[in-house]
């Protein structure tokens, strides 16, 4: 037990780093961990939710503060991704852990090779405004995908933003305020659905108690990455994710 404790500490270190520099909220670290704990992937699933509620509501304050939100990259964008992250909670609610743990590794394997085999991603361009189909029918997409499957939305909206034009530190940035209406439905549907609870407060505590600090460090200390590596990186951590969700 005092083992499990400290690793889930420890991935929540690594949680508020994929935070603050990658856009993510959470999900592709708590996932795989929780799921590793419970053995129960709804649990992974809700839990991972509720971690990322706060980790991005952290972030996104950062964001605002250093005066880094493109709000035309954010809304409505954002509005169609909330509308979507609940069908998206309710819809997991009803699926068996077996499906949805194998969908959540198809979803990371395809992520992966599209990035890589799509023009746009590694090489970046020049910016550009999403279109209206992009950010109602996209967001929506968005939103219910990654309600389903709890991974906050970056893995979706960062690979958009940056075929848009955005640097990553941009698009990693405004991952944050885009996984936070995720993040809210999908913690509310999964708290106020029927049965044993799908939020795991230890696991999310200790998580929290490992990001939180993190977050606030890089913060004020976050290093400068170079673009492409950026985008490198970005890609070396789903397939980490990939791996850790498989094994």
């Amino acid at each position: 037990m005092p083992t499990t404790l400290t690793v889930l500490f420890g991935l929540g270190i690594l949680s508020g780093v994929t935070t603050a520099l990658f856009g993510f909220g959470g999900g592709f670290v708590t996932v795989p961990v929780i799921y590793a704990v419970t053995g129960a992937m709804h649990v992974a699933v809700g839990t991972s939710a509720a971690v990322m509620l706060v980790n991005a509501l952290g972030a996104t304050v950062t964001v605002v503060r250093a005066g880094r939100l493109r709000r035309r990259y954010v809304w409505p964008l954002g509005g169609f991704v909330a509308l979507g992250a609940g069908l998206g909670a309710l819809a997991a609610t009803r699926v068996a852990d077996g499906l949805l743990h194998a969908l959540f590794a198809a979803y990371l394997g395809l992520t992966i090779v599209d990035s890589v085999l799509r023009r746009g991603f590694l090489a970046g361009g020049a910016p550009r405004p999403l279109g209206r189909g992009t950010a109602s029918a996209g967001g929506a997409g968005i939103g219910a995908v990654a309600a389903f499957l709890g991974v906050g939305g970056s893995v979706l909206t960062v690979p958009l933003l940056r075929r848009h034009g955005l640097p990553m530190s941009e698009a990693t940035a405004l991952a944050n305020p885009l996984s936070l209406p995720v993040a809210a439905v999908a913690t509310a549907v999964y708290l106020l659905a029927p049965g044993p609870s799908a939020v795991d407060t230890v696991a999310a505590g200790l998580l929290l108690a490992g990001s939180l600090p993190t977050i606030a460090v890089l913060r004020r200390w976050a290093p400068v990455i170079p673009d492409r590596a950026h985008a490198v990186a970005y890609l070396v951590l789903l397939g980490a994710a990939l791996v850790a969700v498989l094994t």
